[in-house]
């Protein structure tokens, strides 16, 4: 004999959608929250902007990069001591900018914020461990430092993707080249030219030459784990690398 359920039962989506939403109900709420998260990220990304273009004026009391530093310090219980000292481009040797740009990004002053050239050679001349460049510009890594970190996915990189010529517009060359010069780690807790200068030769970075500059600028890539008195054939490379720019 066949059993009969209560209509109740049988339309219980529609009596508790609370607790049973039904198919109509479950695409709205996805709605609802997609629409939210675009809103979400069009507001940070807006954020963003806003603070790239007050960093044209203001210098970044601190960085993405320095905050994750800080919190890995504090999530390891290790001992954390942070130099960041922000100067003015003039205060900084043009031995040191010279070095910096031969190592990093010896297209900086052509390009509008991407080298797609590196991009495809970023994998070749691997020397100590490391490149004489990598891919990134110094505005892409710019945009890495003050917003993202160290981190790496497909959303970030699109992020940055899309905040690079926001940075190269508002900005400019050479403010560009004076913040990531002063906002680059060069060491544990050592953050900007001056830092680092003071940090490995005792002096200000408006009096290093050439060579220490080269040396510098070699431990770039992977600062917590080089130094500059090991960096002898890569250093030997950037100076090449100066030299062959006209500087």
């Amino acid at each position: 004999m066949a059993l009969h359920r209560p209509a109740e039962l049988l339309d219980v989506t529609e009596n508790y959608p609370d607790i049973y939403p039904g198919p109509s109900l479950r695409k709205s709420r996805l709605r609802s929250f997609v629409r939210w998260l675009v809103i979400g990220a069009a507001l940070l990304w807006s954020l963003a902007v806003l603070m790239l273009v007050a960093a044209r004026w203001i210098d970044p009391p601190t960085t993405a990069v320095h905050l994750e530093r800080r919190w890995q310090a504090w999530i390891h219980r290790t001992p954390y001591h942070e130099r960041y000292e922000f100067v003015p481009l003039s205060e900084i040797s043009p031995d040191f900018q010279h070095a910096v740009i031969a190592a990093e990004d010896s297209s900086f002053y052509q390009h509008h914020g991407f080298d797609w050239h590196a991009m495809q050679i970023a994998a070749e001349d691997d020397m100590e461990g490391g490149r004489i460049r990598g891919g990134s510009t110094l505005t892409q890594q710019l945009v890495k430092n003050l917003f993202f970190g160290t981190g790496r996915s497909i959303l970030r990189k699109g992020a940055e993707f899309t905040l690079v010529p926001v940075a190269e517009l508002v900005l400019g060359k050479r403010r560009i080249l004076e913040l990531y010069i002063n906002v680059a780690e060069w060491g544990p807790g050592v953050y900007g030219a001056e830092s680092a200068c003071r940090y490995y030769y005792g002096i200000p970075a408006r009096n290093i030459d050439p060579e220490q500059s080269a040396r510098l600028a070699a431990i770039l890539p992977l600062p917590l784990k080089r130094r500059p008195d090991r960096m002898n054939r890569y250093s030997g490379l950037i100076l090449e690398r100066m030299r062959q720019l006209g500087w």
